[in-house]
């Protein structure tokens, strides 16, 4: 238990205040490990070059904010074909390789063994969608006068899809994020918009031309979907009063000797495709 202080003020009538110190205890959980293991093959490259990011929680008060962990064993295996592709200790918590196959429907297996525990998950490379169209407009959105950039996806006919499209502008510090499900949608062509909204609290103006926003779309699996839905379902209502308390989203990271030793993280295989729009 980790104590901080609460200060509070008494004011007295003649205007004299006077502090005191209230010891609190905080709950420290034990530290986890997080895996960050994104392997996006992006089309038109080898997909060759991938990085896994190891780090283990910290308290929240505690001044380093990440802490990357060293020594690690990392490999990740193509279950179809028996390749190996070991990920080399980079002693900065980065776990690199420039030797990764990305073969669209193979199923490869993440290993990684830590402080003599293993943790492994499996998952499916998914290829992603033709981009049909690419364009801005000021038709879609929620204010009329305001500029928008515009999606346009043919998904394949009676195949079931899960889609992640990610928009990150240059003005803004977080990304928005899209997660899609082909339900409704099934074997034609779909449009999403990404619009700002003004906010003179929040500094946020609307697309101005010249503005750029950078665009990555990503066949991603079920189970990665579902994942996603969780985490911008938290985000999104992250400081609503009525929404329901955040908990630590558990990705498919299994501790196969200690199960009760969670993960945080995902390990995900996709295939994506990147691009870059400039407003006019």
């Amino acid at each position: 238990m980790k104590p901080f202080h609460i200060f509070y003020f008494c004011f007295l009538l003649i205007g004299v205040s006077c502090t005191d110190v209230v010891e609190v205890d905080v709950p420290e959980a034990p530290p986890r490990l997080t895996i960050e293991a994104s392997l996006d093959w992006e089309r038109g490259t080898t997909g060759s070059d991938q990085t896994i990011l190891l780090s283990t929680s910290t308290p929240y008060f505690a001044e380093q904010k990440i802490a990357p962990v060293l020594g690690a064993s990392v490999r990740v295996t193509n279950e179809d074909s028996g390749a190996e592709f070991v990920f080399e200790d980079q002693n900065n918590g980065e776990y690199t390789t420039s030797s990764f196959i990305p073969v669209i429907g193979n199923t490869y297996t993440l290993e990684v063994i830590y402080n003599d525990e293993r943790y492994s998950a499996t998952e499916t490379l998914v290829g992603a969608s033709d981009i049909v169209d690419v364009y801005q407009s000021i038709e879609d959105g929620e204010d009329e006068d305001a500029l928008e950039v515009n999606v346009t996806f043919q998904d394949p006919a009676n195949i079931e899809n899960y889609y992640f499209l990610r928009f990150k502008s240059e003005a803004n510090l977080f990304p928005e994020l899209y997660y899609i499900k082909d339900e409704f949608i099934d074997g034609n062509e779909f449009t999403i918009y990404y619009e700002k909204l003004a906010d003179e609290d929040d500094g946020i103006t609307e697309f101005q031309p010249g503005e750029t926003v950078d665009i990555a779309f990503y066949g991603i699996s079920k189970q990665y979907h579902d994942y996603l839905r969780l985490l911008v379902e938290q985000y999104e209502n992250s400081g609503n009063p009525f929404s329901p308390t955040p908990v630590p989203l558990v990705g498919n990271c299994v501790n196969a000797d200690n199960p009760n030793n969670i993960a945080y993280g995902y390990f995900r295989v996709t295939e994506a495709i990147k691009t870059t729009y400039t407003f006019e």
